[in-house]
């Protein structure tokens, strides 16, 4: 080979090498890049389990020292108000919901006459918190005396919640929609009726100070889109699954409701 092609050969291998390196560096940028939009996610994802974890630690409390009869729902929504307020320095609500005996029966958008709650009573609780400005909306039902038509109803919630919940997680493409009208079947299977428009809803960053008019695309509720679909800024959404079930001959419901989302 002459001094020319030679020369040629080691230009060539040079430039191999240069687009060897320039290749390694790319690779290595976009995987810094997916890292840390990966890091971003899992850590909005982080403080939402967190804030739920906050919440559940409320919960235990509510039902060991304040859940009682002889109490009205107002005088109890007030007692875990003025104990989260001090015990876990809440400061943000976004609403707060105690509904006992036949007030159960009634969806969140419905008033519920104040009532006092009895010896033999169903109660479920259901709020929105803000934790550290990531929000918890959780729920939960309790049951005082040793009912057994009221426990079933009240043990049936988290089969029925753990069931739509691995639903969702198998298909990427499930709309609000099909996941409602699944939530209506799961309840008709346990043999209680579903007790609200909705199954759910959007959770995040104080999310109700930017609710768009069309609630529909933020709920897990009839004509609802694909729930995996990112929002307007190509981030995942994350949702809270909510199971109202009414056993409409005993007049009571129960109620459940937490993020559809699992610390690892």
């Amino acid at each position: 080979m002459n001094e020319e092609g030679k020369d040629m050969e080691g230009q060539d291998a040079g430039h191999v090498v240069e687009a060897q390196a320039a290749a390694t560096v790319l690779s290595q940028q976009i995987n810094r890049d997916m890292s840390s939009q990966q890091s971003k996610v899992d850590e909005r994802a982080g403080h939402l389990l967190n804030a739920q974890a906050n919440a559940a630690a409320l919960f235990a409390d509510i039902g060991r020292d304040l859940i009682r009869p002889h109490v009205t729902e107002k005088q109890l929504c007030d007692e875990i108000h003025k104990h989260a307020t001090e015990r876990y320095g809440v400061r943000t609500w976004n609403k707060r919901i105690v509904r006992s005996g036949p007030n159960t029966l009634l969806p969140y958008t419905e008033h519920a006459p104040d009532r006092r709650i009895q010896e033999d009573d169903i109660v479920f609780v259901n709020i929105g918190v803000v934790f550290n400005e990531f929000e918890a909306d959780y729920g939960r039902t309790f049951v005082l005396g040793d009912d057994p038509t009221k426990a079933k109803l009240r043990d049936s919630l988290e089969p029925v919640w753990e069931g739509l919940k691995a639903q969702f997680d198998d298909d990427a493409t499930i709309t609000g929609d099909e996941l409602y009208m699944m939530a209506r079947q799961a309840a008709k299977i346990a043999g209680y009726t579903f007790g609200s428009n909705q199954a759910g809803h959007l959770v995040g960053l104080l999310p109700q100070e930017s609710i768009p008019r069309n609630k529909i695309s933020m709920s897990i509720t009839p004509n609802s889109g694909c729930m995996y679909q990112p929002d307007k800024d190509g981030k995942e959404r994350h949702w809270v699954l909510q199971i109202h079930l009414v056993d409409r001959e005993n007049k009571i419901g129960a109620f459940m409701e937490q993020l559809m989302e699992y610390a690892s």
